[in-house]
């Protein structure tokens, strides 16, 4: 019966090419609208690291001054470098990891390439496990390697596959801002989107090639990258990176079971009314623990106009289908005669409703396969643009099936109304009206 039908609706779509082409068309371009904007809010609003993102929390405490307080406003965004390694040093946590973002030069040793600036991270040992970060060869640093100020690296597979071919570098030196450095490990491809465990770089688009312990990096007297935040007048030595500056650059990350986060924060404010009380912070304790999808929407990761582009492409998909359902009515009753024919030859009112139905649903097929070639060019034309998540906007096996399913619904939406109509046709009527 299926079968029947859809030779019904091709043998209409024939008989009325200009309305069929026009209702085709006014669905396609709402899917394509739609598909393109669900695609980019999609893959920006994703979970970065979906196994583990209830376990992982940002930790924010508030050092600041008494003035210019307000109470409940937001703590600090980071941490100074002293409370950072004070709570690294407690291991409150299952795991824990401050950071920072910098970049250096490379100095490539009997090559022909020459030197170069790559994106750095500052960070300590805890983080490979905590973020997932796949080895290709050797390994990650320890706490020792912390302690110890050890100099090291581990590279991402990109650079090494610059600097070394894509061989095993393990144990090779690669010198850094005029220091030589011991490869111990290369990432193997990592780059998770958007890059929540440090925001402050912006949240797409950005790939770190070397990593580093942080206390390396401030031995070393590298600097850093991101926001920094210097609430009194003068650093000691003027350096605002040391351990005792009221200056806020580094982002803190800890892994704790969910069940284990109350705890934590009622911890956290402890250490705050400690350092009150030893003359440190001088605002009542303020503190934050968010997990990943929690830091990322207090961030408004997703940025605003995407979310506006994809609410106005659905209105438009709306409009698009209030369109169609009105061509279709037009086209259904028009054809008022052939159905009081079918049902005067006992075709029953459920048929008759099937039929229009399956007209309805090639109609939207049709149209949504055309829809899904202009969702592609316009995620292509998304990509030309000079946005740091550009090159994200692809369309994924899910988004796929999205795209169909909503192809489905959008045609089955439109022709309910008109198969409804038509099927209320009184057979009688029309055959004396012929």
């Amino acid at each position: 019966m299926f079968a029947y039908y859809a030779r019904l609706a091709v043998r209409s779509f024939r008989r009325n090419k200009v309305l069929t082409a026009l209702m085709v068309v006014a669905i396609a371009l709402g899917i394509g609208a739609s598909m393109t904007t669900l695609t980019v809010f999609h893959v920006l609003s994703g979970d970065p690291i979906p196994d583990k993102s209830d376990r992982l929390f940002y930790v924010q405490v508030d050092p600041r001054p008494r003035s210019g307080y307000l109470t409940g406003e937001e703590p600090e965004t980071q941490m100074t470098r002293f409370d950072a390694e004070t709570l690294l040093r407690e291991k409150r946590g299952e795991r824990q990891a401050m950071m920072s973002a910098g970049d250096v030069t490379v100095e490539p040793e009997g090559s022909t390439l020459k030197p170069f600036n790559i994106d750095t991270r500052w960070t300590s040992a805890d983080f490979f496990p905590m973020f997932n970060v796949p080895m290709l060869y050797g390994r990650a640093w320890t706490a020792s390697d912390d302690d110890g100020r050890a100099r090291v690296v581990v590279l991402s597979k990109v650079i090494n596959d610059k600097l070394f071919q894509g061989a095993d570098s393990v144990g090779r030196q690669v010198r850094v801002d005029g220091h030589s450095l011991r490869v111990i490990g290369v990432m193997d491809t990592w780059n998770p989107e958007p890059h929540f465990f440090d925001l402050t770089v912006g949240n797409y688009g950005r790939e770190e090639d070397l990593m580093m312990p942080l206390s390396t990096a401030m031995d070393l007297k590298f600097g850093s990258n991101g926001n920094m935040n210097c609430f009194r007048d003068g650093a000691p030595d003027d350096d605002s990176n040391s351990i005792n500056a009221p200056c806020t650059w580094i982002q803190y990350w800890v892994e704790l079971d969910p069940s284990k986060a109350e705890d934590y924060r009622r911890y956290l404010v402890n250490y705050s009314d400690q350092q009150r009380a030893a003359g440190r912070f001088e605002r009542p304790a303020n503190v934050r623990l968010r997990s990943v999808m929690e830091w990322l929407t207090f961030n408004n990761a997703v940025p605003s106009d995407v979310r506006l582009q994809m609410w106005l492409a659905l209105g438009f998909l709306g409009v698009c289908l209030v369109n169609t359902v009105g061509l279709l009515l037009a086209k259904f009753l028009r054809r008022s005669g052939e159905i009081g024919v079918r049902r005067a030859l006992g075709a029953s009112r459920g048929q008759i409703f099937l039929q229009c139905l399956v007209e309805a649903g090639a109609v939207g097929v049709v149209g949504g396969v055309l829809g899904i070639g202009l969702a592609l060019l316009g995620l292509y034309a998304v990509r030309q643009q000079p946005v740091d998540y550009a090159k994200l906007a692809h369309l994924d096996g899910s988004m796929l099936l999205l795209s169909l399913g909503l192809t489905l619904l959008a045609s089955i939406a439109a022709g309910f109304l008109p198969a409804w109509r038509a099927m209320q046709v009184t057979p009688a009527i029309q055959l004396k009206s012929q």
